[in-house]
């Protein structure tokens, strides 16, 4: 007991004498388990946060909309195995004109009951109460969108419902489980100034479309157990006759898809990031704990021969790895959970949550403490194992000193062109490839975390390049309340300031290939398109053939077609048509899954004259703001999207994403070059340290002995940049594989100066890091450090 008290004492050295490359090797630990535990902790709280929000708000299990269909229905849609609850209610889109902004403003107006709160997807109110059944102008409005125009109670905006415009009074705010992420259609992110949700009491927007004892949406929840895909098949042949367009389950619901994306996407985030640092941390502690037991070598021999088993001796040095990484693990479990709290609020403002529940299980810091301690066990058992089978009498002995030989390098031409200490560093260097490798790995994985963190502004560049300006050449989409005549597109063409106009019809469709099946948006749009392209991101423009659908490939792999396969396509609309459609054209788009055929041939197929649903304009800029007003005042305009608004919102909201994102991880790959090339430096220091005392005694100046010290850092700092831009772009390409989903792809895009941005904070980390070192060959004491022996 007495002996295991003594070799604490030596522990207890041991860590304040190798206190700077402690500390070093702890922060690398750290920042991986801060990196877990922000990611756990986020995912754990988001789920709970969207849990509790969805159950004490009832969010529905089922959506589903219709054309119209009367109320008793209801209770017939009650009745269906599994069914728990029905909320049936008016949801139509509205014109928003709101005093001191130009650009007209969609609203989506949803029905309150007349007791108040609906029995499913119930409102958080913030402020005020919810409307009067008797006031048919009292409206609440979604809490982001009264926030953007500075609404309040008391407020009043004007709404153009069903060709009438009449005047709405705010009487309360509110938040909802079914809009957290309120994001309108056509739109790649929620623009709180453009578009909003109002609630209005049910005879109000009864009256309005004509819907008196009837509605056009219904929302389930099911009992606990039930599967959604059973009763979704029952509801669709309910509503089928009275226009459904299909119905589908919560995962589908878009506000709640972008939410688990938005998890799913951290969860990769988690097992990847922290686990370059974990792997970085190993070989850290491999090397500190390998050069110590090196230079304890007559230590570990005496202790043995004074009685100390090999189990204590092992034990001893494990107990030193474990003492680095409880450092890391606590000072990483600090760092996460105020990183997690930090990060969680965000993501509660983001997706309009009413409250946030920030708790992180103890299973997160559990996780990341012993995938930390793992790491740095399994990095440091050769070195603990070689000191366990030295033998005493081995262990008293000198190491046998390397056997060193001229290299086909040192004879070269090269080498006689370079001065002597700049041959020491390359020596050096060589000399110890293994230990060299693994250092340049650690400063290039430095590199490659920057560069991941940075590129997805170049992804997102690319994205919007594609998306916005390749493919759309148009200033303004106009979606239309009603499938009109072609005819329209005059009316449209007579507008102030309007250049182009191009229309375009899509109907809801359910598209099966085989066993698969997919609920698509399938769009008709013009034989000769110049305001909106359906472009392929590689090749660029393609054309629509006259008969045949055009598919994404994303949608191509779902259904798992290829050219010239047919696919059944059944139109949820109209007289609902069922036809078989050979696939002519795959094409690659980053957004969604969209199907494409001639405008001509999807009127054929509905058995109606010419029509469309969507009109594209091109406007003369100098005349925007009387084209906005009349607009504003134009009867069966459903909702306005505009491009350059779309893009500004765009960028806004991944400006703002991006720069904590990469201050973020700026900062951790900077923490993980210093913990590299600290450690290096030091333990070059070292063992170099009665070189440099002889070099200095025999005439070299304290600039050159640093010129060795520092340029051997330095070149392997140089040699891990090319390196870690390899390791960047691959991991980019994998993380890009990994966020591929439904609704978007992110292409794997990196910048020259992205590479050029992450070389540069790198080196200046690796940088600063030797500098530190370099400090304490000013302090060297050179006699103490000649006598120290060999």
């Amino acid at each position: 007991m007495n002996g295991m008290r003594v070799l604490d004492r030596k522990l207890m050295r041991d860590l304040v004498h190798l206190k700077g490359q402690v500390l070093a090797i702890a922060v690398v630990i750290a920042t991986g388990v801060g990196m877990m535990v922000m990611s756990l902790g986020n995912i754990q709280s988001l789920e709970a946060t969207a849990e509790a929000y969805y159950e004490r708000y009832r969010f529905a299990d089922v959506f589903a909309t219709v054309k119209r269909a009367p109320k008793d229905l209801a209770r017939r849609i009650a009745d269906l195995p599994g069914v728990q609850s029905v909320e049936p209610r008016i949801v139509r889109y509205a014109l928003l004109d709101i005093a001191g902004f130009d650009a007209p403003v969609t609203g989506l107006l949803s029905s309150l009951p007349r007791g108040g709160q609906p029995l499913l997807n119930r409102l958080a109110l913030q402020q005020g109460r919810l409307p009067d059944p008797l006031r048919p102008e009292e409206a609440v409005l979604n809490a982001r969108f009264a926030e953007a125009h500075g609404l309040g109670l008391g407020d009043s905006l004007q709404a153009v419902i069903n060709t009438r415009k009449r005047t709405l009074r705010v009487v309360g705010v509110a938040l909802s489980p079914e809009h957290s992420y309120a994001i309108g259609p056509g739109m790649l992110m929620p623009d709180d100034k453009r578009y909003g949700v109002l609630w209005m009491g049910e005879a109000a927007l009864a009256g309005a479309f004509d819907l008196d004892n009837a509605f056009n949406d219904v929302s389930l929840t099911l009992l606990p157990g039930t599967d959604p895909e059973a009763v979704i098949d029952r509801l669709d042949l309910l509503l089928e006759r009275y226009g459904g367009t299909g119905a589908y389950a919560r995962k589908d619901q878009l506000s709640n898809w972008f939410l688990q994306s938005e998890i799913d996407q951290l969860s990769t985030m988690a097992a990847l990031l922290p686990s370059i640092f974990l792997a970085v941390a190993a070989f850290l502690t491999n090397v500190v704990v390998d050069r110590l037991i090196a230079i304890e070598r007559g230590v570990v021999g005496l202790l043995k021969a004074f009685g100390y088993s090999d189990l204590e001796v092992g034990w001893h040095y494990i107990k030193l790895v474990m003492a680095i990484a409880v450092i890391g693990i606590v000072l990483g479990s600090g760092l996460g959970a105020l990183l997690g709290h930090y990060m969680t609020s965000l993501y509660a403002d983001f997706y309009s949550f009413p409250f946030l529940l920030f708790r992180p299980q103890p299973d997160s810091f559990l996780i990341a403490g012993g995938f930390s301690l793992a790491a740095a066990l399994l990095g440091t058992a050769s070195a603990v194992w070689r000191a366990v089978r030295l033998a005493p009498a081995e262990a008293m002995r000198p190491p046998s000193p390397p056997v060193f030989t001229r290299t086909a390098l040192s004879r070269s031409w090269i080498a006689a062109q370079l001065d002597q200490p700049t041959r020491m560093i390359f020596r050096q260097v060589l000399r110890w490839p293994l230990r060299s490798g693994l250092t340049v790995l650690g400063i290039a994985m430095a590199v490659a975390v920057l560069i991941i963190s940075l590129q997805w502004a170049d992804s997102i560049n690319r994205l919007v390049d594609i998306q916005f300006f390749a493919s759309q050449r148009q200033d303004a989409t106009i979606s239309l309340a009603e499938v009109r005549s072609s005819q329209v597109e005059h009316s449209f063409r007579a507008m102030p300031g309007v250049m182009a106009v191009e229309g375009e019809r899509s109907v809801a469709a359910r598209a099966r290939s085989g066993p698969r099946e997919k609920r698509i948006s399938l769009t008709g749009v013009p034989a000769e398109q110049s305001l909106t392209l359906i472009y392929d991101e590689t090749i660029g423009a393609v054309g629509t053939p006259e008969d045949g659908l055009v598919l994404s490939r994303k949608l191509a792999e779902i259904l798992d077609v290829r050219l010239g396969d047919r696919v059944t396509l059944e139109v949820l609309e109209g007289r609902r048509p069922v036809l078989e459609v050979p696939v002519v054209r795959i094409f690659d788009t980053y957004l969604g899954y969209p199907a494409y055929i001639r405008l001509e041939a999807l009127n054929r197929m509905m058995g109606e004259r010419p029509a469309v649903n969507t009109v594209h304009l091109l406007f003369d800029d100098a005349r925007r703001a009387e084209l906005f007003a009349r607009l504003k005042d134009t009867p069966g305009v459903a909702f306005v999207n505009l491009r350059e608004a779309a893009v500004a919102t765009f960028h806004e909201t991944m400006a703002e994403t991006l720069l904590i994102f990469t201050g973020l991880f700026s900062g951790f790959a900077a923490a993980l070059a210093i913990g590299v090339v600290y450690n290096a430096a030091r333990i070059a220091l070292s063992e170099r340290a009665r070189e440099f005392a002889t070099l200095r005694v025999i005439g070299f100046t304290r600039f050159e002995i640093s010129y060795i010290l520092l340029g051997q850092s330095l070149l392997l700092a140089l040699l891990a940049m090319p390196i870690g831009c390899v390791i960047g772009y691959l991991l980019a390409t994998y993380l890009a594989a990994a966020f591929d989903t439904e609704l978007f792809r992110i292409p794997a895009v990196v910048e020259p100066s992205t590479y050029g941005y992450a070389v540069l904070v790198t080196l200046a980390a690796a940088a600063g890091a030797a500098l530190m070192v370099r400090r304490r060959l000013d302090h060297l004491d050179l006699i103490a450090v000649l006598k120290t022996r060999e």
